[in-house]
């Protein structure tokens, strides 16, 4: 008489459970991170269409970027601020470099884009507040920013007169231990910072990184104040 074959190919019911378990977990990661990005565009746009000029982009920072202006930026140093977080690809860069939640302080004034960024990064301080305005966290001792190890720019300087741009450089070196450095990045070939701002606060100012994957190409700078 002939034997039955087995009733499950020779495979267990529970590897059969994993092997549809797994392929179902891919899609619905997929999924979220399709809607994620989609939600992110969607935050971005609709902040263009509200101003462009405080956007300065057409399209969100990419990946490659990212990784360029935060590459120097080392796990553990300490508190690191971020102007202009936007979409927080930055952010997502300094996670995957090592850092905590707990070390990053978020500025973003889009009141919609910093509610997305306090659900995508919990334990991160968020602070809805133009740049310009950072002296006033100083003047309040409960807010004031502790001393920095880094800053990361994401904000359309060259969109800036000196007055706006001075404004927000002092600030950001007074935060910023001595001897740290504030990276930048911009879309033309000259530092986004005016030589009369990097003058008056002392500052030197060298390009680091050109990313042509990123569009459209930028160039990434490191500025720091001489002692």
């Amino acid at each position: 008489m002939r034997r039955p074959a087995p009733l499950h190919d020779g495979k267990s019911y529970a590897m059969r459970a994993i092997g549809k378990t797994e392929p179902m977990q891919a899609i619905k990661a997929a999924w979220h991170a399709r809607s994620t990005i989609a939600h992110e565009y969607r935050n971005f746009y609709q902040a263009w269409r509200k101003n462009p000029k405080a956007v300065g982009a057409l399209v969100p920072s990419g990946t490659a970027l990212a990784r360029a202006i935060t590459q120097h930026i080392e796990p553990g140093a300490g508190p690191v601020l971020e102007l202009g977080v936007g979409t927080g690809v930055f952010t997502r860069a300094m996670l995957a470099r090592g850092l905590a939640q707990q070390d990053l302080i978020l500025v973003e004034r889009d009141l919609a884009m910093a509610e997305e960024l306090r659900r995508q990064f919990p334990h991160a301080r968020i602070v809805t507040e133009d740049a310009c305005r950072l002296e006033r966290l100083n003047e309040q001792q409960a807010d004031a920013i502790p001393p920095l190890a880094a800053v990361v720019c994401g904000l359309p300087l060259l969109n800036m007169n000196s007055t706006q741009q001075l404004r927000i450089v002092r600030s950001v070196f007074a935060a910023l231990r001595p001897g740290q450095s504030l990276y930048l990045f911009t879309y033309g070939l000259r530092c986004p910072v005016l030589a009369g701002v990097r003058q008056r606060m002392g500052l030197q100012a060298e390009r680091t990184d050109t990313v042509l994957a990123n569009v459209p190409p930028a160039h990434v700078w490191r500025l720091w104040q001489q002692p």
